[in-house]
Order: structure tokens, then sequence, then C-alpha cells
């Protein structure tokens, strides 16, 4: 491995070959974006290839033997089986062993026979050994009392600690998609490299593109002048999944056209993430949201900001809090539509396995990495995003995700990518760190009606998405009295109330709005209500965001 060659690799092989050459790492945890394809460098016939075969050539093609272990396989010769055949350990025994504990103990002792060939100056055989899904052969599973698997976990960490393997030319990797899979022995093992493995760049996938052109150009006709734009629109795809959508429209001799990029952006990326999160399309834009004129011009302040580049002022994240119904997922909808970028939503990550939870995370998270700039919305905050101490109930859980969750909202360099925005109507119940600055910069209230005008001009606006022609009508004139501390969702079950009357009994409109409002009772109890919005009072970043009315004193 030499890092003077690796110019056009991704980062996470240039970090790599620098460690390996500075001899500061001889063991690599790679994680990640493992399953991918991944593209050759400059200099080679362009070409997209499994991570295996990317070591293989790129990386490792100095050493003399290469092997590699993996339960389905066992021990495999991907390179210098002539070397190998001159120990005698080998001679002996050339049945290669499977099982997982007698087949890491045959490598540990052949690259033991290698580094002592070397100090005693006979011979110095370059040996790099990878370990393919090594959550399998050592997982972290609960347990400290499994001796076997602690044993075979031991052996696998003094590939890097042990002293003679140590000062010999040796790589050894140990490949897992998720780092939170692997022994604890060996993820926590300081000296081991974790590499992340990220999705790939725009550059990465254009890159990627024009070394399918050739093959894929009835696919590729529309873009074949300039594929950067549609790399950019495929960014937080993986390369495999690309590659596979390309060879599939090729076969059907149909052309990619601009029109079916976001949708089949949105498909691809979903369908590799399970299930965990999924995208908010939307076309509304603020101006769809019903007052909050104060917020608005906040959020289009940022916004402003964002697109002219100045990164220093935005913030990490934001939460809406406020009473049930007051429509705080239509907010991020209407801020998703303006600000013209992904929102990415997280979805049920949570998983009953030991260890798959925070996996899951792990996986969005490079998502989330590999997407240029994205809003990140996590509704019900106060039950997704954890608890520092959940008291023993869930195993230690809750805690593990907010730690993942808490460094992760915060990471400078997400500045300006990646905004996070939380959605409660309990937000006292989220742990305070995860609401600092630095993690939540903007916290947002949002409040129901506070006088009749409010109502009645609330009504109006949603009645008029149903057909119901409220403008000529005057409140006074029909001698109805309009409630306050209405919520957008209240008032939307009111006026499907009034559409379902008029649509099945043929009564006029003002006729069913006056039974209607008589018989009107909040779906939230008054109590309720008022505790939740002083709770949104008292976690707004700024006054200005509160009306008058429900400021502190006179709520």
């Amino acid at each position: 491995m030499s890092a003077e060659s690796l110019d056009p690799l991704p980062d996470w092989a240039l970090q790599l070959a620098t460690l390996y050459q500075s001899d500061a790492a001889s063991q690599f945890i790679l994680h990640g974006n493992l399953q991918d394809r991944f593209i050759l460098p400059a200099g080679t016939e362009p070409s997209l290839v499994s991570l295996m075969e990317f070591l293989g050539r790129v990386l490792l093609p100095r050493f003399d033997v290469v092997l590699s272990y993996d339960l389905g396989n066992g021990i495999r010769i991907e390179k210098g089986g002539e070397i190998l055949a001159e120990w005698q350990g080998y001679k002996e025994h050339p049945d290669l062993p499977r099982a997982p504990r007698l087949a890491v103990e045959w490598l540990t002792c052949y690259l033991r026979y290698c580094a002592n060939l070397a100090r005693l100056g006979k011979s110095r055989i370059q040996v790099a050994c990878i370990v393919k899904a090594a959550n399998l052969v050592a997982p972290a599973v609960p347990g400290a009392l499994n001796y076997d698997l602690n044993a075979l976990a031991l052996l696998l960490r003094e590939w890097s600690t042990e002293a003679l393997l140590a000062e010999h030319s040796l790589a050894t990797f140990l490949l897992t998609e998720n780092l939170s899979d692997l022994h604890p022995l060996l993820s926590a093992n300081p000296r081991a490299a974790k590499i992340k493995v990220p999705l790939p760049t725009t550059g990465e996938l254009e890159r990627s593109l024009k070394a399918l052109l050739p093959r894929t150009e009835i696919a590729l006709s529309q873009f074949a002048a300039d594929l950067r734009p549609l790399a950019a629109q495929f960014t937080g795809a993986t390369l495999n999944a690309v590659e596979s959508l390309l060879k599939l429209k090729q076969y059907r001799r149909e052309s990619l056209v601009e029109r079916d990029l976001v949708k089949l952006k949105k498909q691809l990326v979903e369908e590799e993430c399970q299930g965990l999160i999924e995208f908010i399309e939307s076309r509304k834009s603020l101006d769809d949201l019903h007052g909050q004129e104060k917020t608005k011009a906040w959020l289009r302040q940022d916004l402003a900001l964002w697109k002219q580049g100045d990164l220093r002022a935005l913030p990490m994240g934001y939460l809406i809090c406020g009473p049930v119904g007051t429509g705080k997922t239509y907010m991020v909808e209407c801020l998703a539509g303006e600000a013209g970028v992904p929102v990415v939503k997280l979805k049920n990550f949570r998983d009953k396995w030991v260890g798959s939870t925070e996996g899951n995370l792990e996986k969005i998270f490079r998502l989330l990495g590999a997407l240029n700039r994205c809003y990140v919305f996590i509704d019900e905050a106060d039950q997704a995003l954890g608890r520092r101490d959940s008291g023993g109930n869930d195993s230690g859980l809750s805690g593990r995700i907010y730690s993942m969750m808490a460094a992760e909202m915060s990471r400078p360099e997400n500045r300006g990518r990646v905004i996070w925005v939380l959605a409660s109507s309990r937000p006292d119940l989220i742990e305070v760190d995860l609401k600092r600055p630095g993690r939540v910069d903007v916290k947002i209230p949002i409040f129901p009606t506070s006088t009749p005008d409010e109502s009645w001009t609330l009504l109006k606006t949603m009645s008029g998405r149903y057909g119901l022609k409220l403008d000529d009508l005057d409140p006074g004139a029909l001698e109805i009295t309009m409630p306050i501390l209405m919520t957008p969702g209240a008032v939307e079950a009111l006026v499907l109330k009034i559409y379902r009357a008029v649509q099945t009994k043929s009564l006029p409109v003002q006729e069913v709005l006056r039974a209607t409002l008589a018989a009107y009772q909040n779906p939230v109890s008054l109590e309720i209500m008022e505790a939740q919005i002083r709770i949104a009072v008292a976690e707004a970043t700024d006054l200005e965001f509160v009306p008058e009315v429900f400021r502190v004193g006179k709520t």
C-alpha cells in the first residue's frame, strides 16, 4: 500500500494507506457501505468491482500472500498459494479448517510463522488477511462468560497487539457492515483503526457513470454530454443500485428522463435502507402555513443563508413543539417544499434483536453523510431519541440510542449539510443535552388559536380545501361564537363533519355550520391543552414566536 499512488481514491482508502505506511496501524476494521461496488482509480481500466477485488487490485497488489476467511467458504487463498505451500503446517494439514475457532488459530499460526522468518532474517513475506463478515465470526453478543467466543475475539485482537506480529509486514482487515455488531474486544481495540466506508460521493458517482456509459448508452442518452447533474441527483444511493437501474433501463431500451429522477432516487435510497427511512415529498411552501408570521420570517432568513452558502449562522437543528394537533408535521412539509432539499423522516429504527437498533442507526447515519443537504425529521422525538438513563428497563438500549444520536447531532462538519428537525408535544421529556445549542439551536413553538377571529380565519381556510364556501358568511349574523384554542387538526375534523352533513343531508352550509359549532367540543381537554401551551412557551428560543396572550403571566 503506497499513499503516494492513491490520489484518485476515496478518502477512506487514503486514510487506510497512510495509517499502514506510517506504521500507525496494521489492523483495520472496515465498516459501513461494504456491500457496494467501487470504482477503480484512474490509470486502470474503468470498471466497478466488489470491495474484495478493490482491496486486492488497488491496496494489496504488492503483498506476497493474501488470505481470506468467512463462515461460508472457510479459509481461501486469494494470492500466493505457492508461497503458502512452503509452510510445513500447510504441508501437514492441506485441508484448511472451516470452523471459526480452528480457522482463526490456523491463520494466527501462519502469521506468527511469517513474522518469525522475518525476525530470523531468513525471509520477509508480506501477508494480508481479510475476515469477511467479521460480525458473524466474532459477534457482539451478551454474556461475558462465552469463553470460546471471547478466546476467538482475543486471537483476532492479538493480530494487532502482539509485538511479534506488529513488527512484521502484516495487514489484517475485519469487515463488518455495522461497528456495533462486532465483539467489543475488537470494536474497542485502540490498536485497530476503524475505517468508515461511506456511500459514494457525487464525484465518485460521476466517474462511475462514465465507466458505465459504454454499456448503458441508451439508458444514459439524455445525460451523456454532462453526467454530473445526474450524479448529483443520485447522491445518497449506492453504486450497486445505480448500476442495476441502468442495466435494467438498457435492457428495456429505455432512457432515463429528468422527470423520473426524483422518484427513482427516492426508490433506490429507501430500498437500500430497508424501510428505516422515508423521503417526505412536498409541493407546499411556507405560504401554505396559516399564521406564524414571525416563525416564517425566521425560517426564510435561514433558507436565504443556506442558499448563499453562509453556514456560520445556520442552526444545527430545530425543535418544533406545541399542543397535539397544532400542525408540527405540516410545518415540516411546508419548510421542505420551500427549501427544495430532501427531507428524510426516520421511521421505527428500533429492533428487538441485540445490537440491531444500533446497526440501523449506523446505516441511517451513512445515508445522511452521503446526501449533500437535507433535513432529518424525527416525529415524537420525546419517544424516539432515547434517554440518558432508562433505569435498566430495556437493557440499556435507550441510553445507547441517546449516546449515538447526541454524537451525530453535534458533529460540526454537519452544519449546513444536515439540519435536524425534532417535533414533540412534550419537549420537556426530551433530554436537556439533546436540546442544547449546538444540537438544537432554534426552538419554535406552535400554538392553537387565541381569538375568535383567528379561529374563524382558520376555519375558512380549511373549508376551502373541501369546496365549502364560507367567505361570504358573517359569524355575527349567523349568531355563532367561534371557540378559541382550536388547532388545525381539530378544525379539519370539524370541517369534515360539516362537509359530510352537507353532502349526505343536502342542507345549507350555514345551517350545518351553526349546528356543528353549537355541539363542538375540543378533542383535547382544557387542562392538557394549557399544560402543553405552557411547556411550548418555556421552550421557545425567542418570545417573538409566542403570541402576546400566551406569554408568561397572561395564559
